[in-house]
This record gives structure tokens, C-alpha cells and sequence, in this order.
């Protein structure tokens, strides 16, 4: 049951069009006197007594505050208050309470009602069920809750598997460090036993080549990032061990090596690459006591690792017939499984190596998949 508006609302509606369209509308509707102390309810339609169950004589003359209870937000009354006594609209969701004790949640809406002076006579409200959404945004925000502690416990569980695994990889690096070392020096100490000849030579030359991979993976054991390798720091460790074993004042090496961090996975055949050029220019470069100088270059272009090994010696030509050696041949073999190319050229006086082998390659492969070749006459 409804009862018509106040005659303010019949002097603009004569024929009932209005009030008969609010009665049958399906959104809750209320209006209350708010010239009348108060401001009691006047008039409802249908849909505002199905809304909180009561009927029109429950509400007739009463004011709106009847629909609230313990659940209601005395914060929002308080601002419904301050607009009604500003004769100013509002926009609210706050609980209310149905005529059987249930409560809902209420979107409510308030919008003041001028006379032609401009005087408030009525507050016109409309309401709105808002609990299935208010559900809905508690559902989801449980939901975002417990998805965000299940992302919370994967991501732990994933950092701890991660901690094992760089913990794993750098014990891995110690061991095989402190095994390679031990090839090493096992085989200079077999080396010093063995009369001068190729075989001393060979022992040796493995020997520095095992060393300098044993170099690589300490520095992947202290390094913090245990899938990266910082070039640079390898080359300048190389460089220095390099130039304290040779006389400084006939033979000068300047290396000019760019910061670069390659995948670990490349460190191995990088240092082998540069291990072999550059030794192989401060043994055969200069005979006989010739002086010189070597040049070592390395920067990063286009996403490329470009290295340069030259020297002003006496160029590839002319070096002696070294048939059991392998260095040249292990140098092409490495860049061709990097899937670099390289240059080998005379330059009158001396000889230079350009290399460039793409930073994204794969590390290197089993060394049977790609046969050596014979050896050039002047590799040791």
C-alpha cells in the first residue's frame, strides 16, 4: 500500500502521471516532509515496502532512522544529518534493517525537494539492495587476499629453491675449482719429471689451459650472480698473471677489455679462447729475443663480443713447423660452437685474430660433435 505525495507533487501532476509511475516503479522510492518536525515519511511505493517488509501503516508518519540497528555506520548518520540540515542531496551504502530483524546493505540516495522560493519541503529518497554486490566485493576481496598469500608462500617457496640453487651451483664451482687446480698441479708436477721434449711442452701447455678454467669457475663461486661472468674481470686476472711471466721491457701488452657480463654457461670457452691466442702471441710472436708489443681488445657491439689479439711479431708465415700442436684449431672450434666467426690475417709486421661471437650463444658443446682439424704448423 502507498499514499499519494504531498500536494506539491499533485500541483505539477495533475492527471497523476508521476505518481503513478513512481508507485509501479521497481526501484525503492520513500519521500518525507521536511517542513514537518522529523521529516516523516509521506509517502512509499511498492517496491520500498517489498524492500524492507513493512507495510504502510508501519511506516506512515515515522521518520527513516527506523530502518537502522546495531550494524548501522554512525559516521554515515551522522553525514545524512549535516545534508538534510543543509538542505543538500547525498549518496550513500550503509546497513539498514528489515521489519523481521535482517539487514541489508542500503544504497541510498537523498535529493532535497524546492518550493518556488527555492524552500526545502521534501526529501525524495531512493534506495537500492546493494548486499549481493557488497558479497560479491568481500568474496573478492577474500579471494584477493588468499591469492595474494598463496603468490606470497609460492614466491618464498621459489626464493628458497632459488637460495638452494645458487648455493648448489656456487659448491659446484668450488668443487670443480679445487679439482681442476688439482689436475693442475698434478700434471706441471708430471711435467717437471718428464725429460725436455714435446711431451714436457704438451703437459705444460694443458696445465695452463686446465688453470685457466679453474680460474673461471672461482669466479663464478664468488661472483653473487651465479649465471653471469663478468669478462673483464677474467681478462684482467689473465692479463696481469700474463704480463708478470714475461719480461716487461722486450715484451709490452696492452689489453683494452670493455665490462660485459656473458651467461655463465660461456665463460668457459671465452677464457680457452683467450688463453690460447694470447700465450700463443707471447711464445711464438717474438723469437730470439725479438721485442714487441701485443694488443688485446674486447668490446661489446650489436649485441656481439668483439675480441682482437694482434701483435707486430713475425706474423703467422714464418713461425716454425709445431706439428703436435692444437691451439689454432682448438681457438675455431670453440668459436664455431659459439656460432662467432673469426679472421686470421698478417699484418706486416705480425698477425691479428678478429673475433666476434654472438652474447646470446649456446655454451659449448661436446667437443666429439665437431672433430678437430690438423693443427697448424706454428700452434704450440
Amino acid at each position: 500500500m502507498n499514499v499519494r505525495p504531498h500536494s506539491l507533487i499533485d500541483s505539477v501532476d495533475a492527471d497523476g502521471t508521476f505518481a503513478s509511475a513512481f508507485a509501479a516503479s521497481p526501484t525503492p522510492m520513500v519521500l518525507a516532509d521536511a517542513q514537518r518536525e522529523d521529516h516523516p515519511i509521506v509517502w512509499a511505493n511498492a517496491a520500498f515496502l517489498a524492500l524492507t517488509g513493512y507495510d504502510w501503516e508501519d511506516i506512515a508518519g515515522r521518520n527513516c532512522r527506523m530502518l537502522q540497528g546495531p550494524l548501522t555506520d554512525s559516521d554515515t548518520v551522522a553525514r545524512i544529518g549535516e545534508a538534510l540540515a543543509k538542505g543538500a542531496p547525498f549518496e550513500a551504502e550503509l546497513v539498514n534493517y528489515r521489519k523481521d530483524g535482517s539487514w541489508f546493505w542500503n544504497g541510498l540516495t537523498l535529493s532535497p525537494v524546492r518550493d518556488a522560493n527555492g524552500t526545502v519541503t521534501h526529501y525524495y529518497s531512493a534506495q537500492a539492495d546493494m548486499t549481493g554486490k557488497r558479497n560479491l566485493e568481500v568474496a573478492m576481496t577474500h579471494a584477493n587476499q588468499d591469492l595474494g598469500r598463496q603468490v606470497a608462500e609460492q614466491t618464498a617457496d621459489l626464493r628458497a629453491a632459488l637460495e638452494q640453487k645458487t648455493a648448489l651451483l656456487h659448491e659446484v664451482d668450488h668443487r670443480v675449482k679445487n679439482n681442476l687446480q688439482v689436475i693442475s698441479s698434478l700434471m706441471l708436477l708430471k711435467a717437471r719429471r718428464t725429460p725436455e721434449g714435446e711431451a714436457r711442452d704438451a703437459l705444460n701447455g694443458m696445465a695452463e689451459r686446465i688453470s685457466a678454467l679453474s680460474t673461471v669457475h672461482r669466479m663464478l663461486y664468488s661472483a653473487g650472480d651465479v649465471t653471469r661472468f663478468n669478462f673483464r674481470e677474467f681478462a684482467d686476472e689473465f692479463v696481469g698473471d700474463l704480463v708478470a711471466g714475461i719480461d716487461g721491457d722486450r715484451t709490452v701488452v696492452n689489453a683494452s677489455i670493455d665490462s660485459m657480463a656473458v651467461s655463465a654457461a660461456m665463460a668457459a670457452p671465452l677464457a680457452l679462447m683467450l688463453h690460447e691466442l694470447a700465450t700463443n702471441a707471447v711464445r711464438h710472436a717474438f723469437p730470439n729475443d725479438r721485442a714487441g708489443r701485443i694488443g688485446i681488445t674486447a668490446q661489446r657491439r650489436d649485441d656481439a663480443l668483439h675480441m682482437t689479439i694482434e701483435d707486430d711479431g713475425i706474423g703467422l708465415s714464418a713461425g716454425p713447423p709445431n706439428p703436435a700442436g692444437f691451439g689454432r684449431s682448438l681457438v675455431e672450434m670453440v668459436v664455431r660452437q659459439l656460432r662467432g666467426t673469426i679472421a686470421w690475417s698478417e699484418t706486416n709486421p705480425g698477425t691479428r685474430v678478429a673475433i666476434r661471437v654472438p652474447l646470446d650463444a649456446v655454451s659449448l658443446r661436446d667437443a666429439t660433435a665437431d672433430p678437430v682439424e690438423e693443427a697448424p704448423q706454428w700452434e704450440k
